[in-house]
């Protein structure tokens, strides 16, 4: 076996050994599936088919007709662009553990789905997630003030009710 000769200087183009390439006869035609590989030339004269052409006022399909002076709707506007993740709102997905811990389920499951929403390209559902742990930790907070507002009226009914009920006996 031989060995293949290297370059000596990787720099100098002239030194490096490639096989010569192919030459195809000019004029002559090749069928449209046939491949090509690296380092061969095509051939000249090969007749490709052409695009149709469309002369200007020429029908479209649906029977209506190109004119210059067609309107158009203005584009629409968008908000402007976000440049980072949403916020987290992670110390409402707390408060809601703090206040009412059933709902800080669903806080922390919306809480841990903002960054992979985010990285994924779902912006929209990263801002959604985002916002309805804000939501869900308001309601928590929302309810455990409901609950301390009815334990105290309770409770103020229930020591009005005791101390009523102590005055109409009498001790001897």
């Amino acid at each position: 076996m031989t060995e293949p000769q290297y370059p000596t200087d990787p720099q100098d183009p002239k030194e490096q050994q490639y096989p010569k390439e192919q030459q195809y006869p000019a004029g002559q035609q090749y069928s449209a599936g046939q491949q090509y590989s690296a380092g061969q030339e095509y051939p000249t004269g090969q007749q490709y088919p052409t695009d149709p052409q469309y002369s200007a006022g020429q029908q479209y399909p649906t029977g209506q007709q190109y004119s210059a002076t067609q309107q158009y709707r203005a584009a629409p506007t968008y908000a402007a662009p976000q440049y980072g993740p949403p916020k987290s709102n992670a110390g409402w997905a707390v408060a809601s553990i703090l206040f009412f811990w059933p709902i800080a389920f669903a806080a922390f499951n919306h809480l841990h789905d903002i960054y992979p929403k985010w990285a994924m390209g779902d912006h929209q559902g990263a801002q959604y997630a985002s916002e309805r742990v804000k939501k869900l930790g308001q309601i928590s907070l929302l309810i455990a003030v409901i609950c301390w507002v009815l334990f105290i009226a309770f409770y103020v009914i229930f020591l009005v009710a005791i101390v009523s009920s102590v005055d109409s006996y009498t001790y001897n």
